[in-house]
């Protein structure tokens, strides 16, 4: 029998995203000229886009077949939850400053825990009630679910934009920090609530915080074991090749102790990254060592983001959205903002007068809370269904909206509110 045009090896698949990713990575350098995580989120949404249209237009084109065919050789929950996650959670965690980060703890703490709870909340309850307008079919927990995979925000291109504004060092620590552990805080309680929708039992409040502290207290000390080692070891040579490798080690051993044990892998991660990115960088490497650490987990983050963004278009080409998924992503698009503002302007309540960075921070805090890959990876763990094309649906467009509109407008917000009067003339901050 001939072979099946979808029966893709595992290379395969691999092969074709990475070379997609580097075909739209040329094509921004040479045209567009964003920066490297913008330019791949713009390119893979207007491939997304063109090969939509190319389906829905073009006679005799089927590519909607042929990618539906593509992504059934592919298990998105183990390859993203069981494994990618990691990558992009201790990536990010490098480059966030631990000592800054332990001034403004306070603030932290409450943004990445009762502040993704809040927001969970919020948008979960208001997308349900969306929902219901809409009629569309989805069991109410797959509401609460989504509102805990897009309440973590990717803080990578968002401090960019601070460092050049020349922002206060507090509030930038304060949003890299929440940023590095609220993916860790979110990804723990929609894994909570993901294993409860998909068994079909009754979500439990007492259950899930017993599980909840069990995961994430493990998956800290975890985190700390295993950074520690890392560090140790590193400060143990000087060999750049070698080094490289033992962050790798660091990652994937750690993470498979993780989900060996039941702990929360994003969590340890984050913690890894930190001791990692901070006593391994100023103790345990030297300066070429250093430069390619950075450099090399700079990489796999924009690859691995590059590659969420083309799968979650593919996604969306094997779905053909239809007048539902375009006004669920269209209304998610205002929930996410009005759940954000919500949880900050609460936590921003409960702050005492000298935590709160002064005037202008809940603006950056709000509009700055960008959704970025972890968003994208979580929403195509869910299993294959209505559900899930809806869910991806007002995924891509909430994600979609925080890079090219927020991102590229938080500057402007920056320079015309309260905050200017306390950046200007500041000279620039030390990049950690």
């Amino acid at each position: 029998m001939p072979a099946s045009p979808y029966s893709l090896a595992t290379f395969d698949i691999a092969a074709i995203l990475v070379v997609a990713a580097a075909v739209l990575g040329l094509a921004n350098y040479h045209f567009l000229r964003l920066p490297t995580s913008i330019g791949f989120t713009v390119m893979g949404a207007l491939a997304s886009i063109g090969l939509l249209l190319a389906n829905e237009f073009l006679p005799g084109v089927t590519i909607d077949d042929w990618v539906t065919g593509y992504l059934l050789r592919m298990d998105f929950s183990d390859t993203l939850l069981q494994g990618l996650l990691s990558f992009l959670l201790f990536a990010g965690a490098l480059h966030v400053d631990l000592e800054q980060l332990r001034k403004d703890w306070v603030p932290v703490l409450l943004l990445s825990t009762v502040g993704v709870i809040v927001s969970t909340a919020v948008i979960g309850a208001t997308t349900w009630g969306v929902g219901l307008a809409l009629a569309l079919p989805i069991a109410p927990i797959w509401y609460f679910v989504f509102g805990a995979l897009i309440s973590p925000t990717d803080p990578v291109s968002v401090l960019g934009v601070l460092r050049e504004q020349h922002v206060p060092k507090g509030l930038q620590a304060t949003v890299g920090g929440e940023s590095l552990f609220n993916d860790g805080v979110g990804i723990v309680l929609f894994t909570i609530l993901f294993d409860a929708a998909v068994s079909g039992q009754d979500f439990s409040l007492s259950d899930g915080a017993q599980l909840f502290a069990q995961e994430a207290g493990g998956g800290i000390v975890v985190g700390l074991a295993v950074g520690w080692l890392g560090y140790r070891a590193m400060r143990s040579m000087d060999d750049y090749a070698l080094e490289v490798l033992a962050t790798l080690a660091v990652v994937m051993g750690g993470y498979a102790l993780c989900s060996a044990l039941h702990f929360s892998g994003p969590l340890a991660m984050a913690v890894a990254g930190l001791l990692i990115g901070n006593f391994g960088v100023s103790y345990a490497m030297s300066d070429i060592t250093r430069d390619y650490v950075i450099k090399f987990w700079e990489l796999i983050d924009d690859l691995l983001n590059a590659i969420l963004f083309l799968l979650i278009g593919l996604n969306v080409i094997a779905v053909v959205p239809s007048g539902p998924h375009f006004a669920l992503g269209a209304a998610a698009i205002v929930i996410v903002l009005a759940g954000r503002g919500i949880s900050v302007l609460l936590i921003k309540g409960l702050l005492p007068a000298s935590r709160r960075h002064g005037p202008g921070a809940f603006a950056v805090l709000w509009w700055g809370g960008l959704r970025g890959g972890i968003s994208i990876a979580l929403a195509l763990a869910i299993p294959a269904g209505e559900t899930r094309e809806l869910l991806l649906a007002a995924t891509f467009a909430a994600v979609l909206f925080s890079v090219l509109v927020q991102r590229a407008t938080l500057g402007r917000v920056i320079e015309r509110g309260p905050l200017a009067t306390l950046t200007e003339g500041t000279p620039p901050p030390t990049v950690h």
